[in-house]
């Protein structure tokens, strides 16, 4: 059997930056063992898997990483929408809805740059291990808390954001399976920046993560006062992300460029 699959650097117009997701296009449904052995074959931070739905205008959308299935990712996602514009499966001036582990997610296609409607992740502060100054390379936070996933971490200074080195082994035994960290911009035209870390998914730095910006966008609404923000993650391909707060939802607006087209035989 030939699936047809895509490689898209999402969160960028240029080739090679932003985040490449791979989305395999279904016909009918195959077993979550095949996607994952898939997914650990492309061995991207996310493989999506996109399967229309029987009964509606929906679609079901699946993300693995190399070793396990994931319950929110915005790149991906974005990706998805992408490509099936670009394919003829939806007209351009229509919105796709996919039904997902997070619940319905729409995408929007304004004049080429694609709308993700996601919701928004609550974090609450914590008491931190000790372990966790360790994890993130000896840097003091600011603030920790912890998100349902993840540990949300605000550092003083642009600069401890792009120089941190972190420890993986270390960040692998700490609780939850994700660290994000952030801070306020120093670059012009930005509002904050952030990294993102996720070992025990099989992925130690993720490029551009639209589910950490979920966290992120009311962290920083919080810290200053505005729903509408211009982020940066600072990872080596580096990538740009529009938000905006409506409610219990975050929208988030990036670009898409597609790298590879072709099939894969399983």
């Amino acid at each position: 059997m030939k699936l047809p699959i895509f490689t898209v650097d999402a969160f960028t117009n240029e080739p090679f930056k932003g985040n490449p997701a791979a989305v395999c296009l279904l016909k009918e449904e195959i077993p979550t063992s095949l996607m994952q052995k898939i997914a650990f074959e492309l061995n991207l931070a996310e493989t999506a898997f996109v399967l229309k739905e029987p009964e509606g205008d929906a679609y079901s959308l699946r993300w693995m990483t190399p070793v396990s299935e994931v319950d929110l990712c915005g790149h991906a996602t974005l990706a998805s929408s992408h490509i099936m514009w670009q394919e003829g499966i939806c007209k351009k001036n229509e919105e796709i809805h996919f039904n997902t582990r997070s619940g319905l997610l729409i995408c929007k296609n304004n004049n080429g740059k694609i709308t993700l409607d996601l919701p928004a992740i609550p974090e609450k502060k914590i008491e931190y291990p000790p372990e966790l100054i360790d994890a993130i390379g000896g840097v003091q936070p600011k603030y920790v808390g912890m998100t349902k996933w993840n540990y949300i971490i605000e550092l003083e200074s642009e600069a401890d954001i792009i120089n941190l080195q972190p420890n993986f082994d270390i960040m692998l035994k700490l609780p939850g399976w994700g660290t994000i960290i952030t801070a306020k911009a120093d670059m012009e035209g930005y509002d904050f920046i952030s990294r993102f870390f996720a070992p025990e998914k099989g992925i130690q730095e993720d490029p551009v993560t639209g589910s950490a910006h979920c966290a992120l966008a009311p962290y920083w609404q919080g810290r200053l006062g505005k729903d509408t923000f211009k982020a940066y993650q600072a990872s080596e391909r580096g990538g740009t992300l529009l938000i905006k707060i409506i409610g219990d939802r975050v929208m988030l607006t990036g670009d898409a460029v597609t790298v590879i087209t072709g099939e894969i035989e399983v």
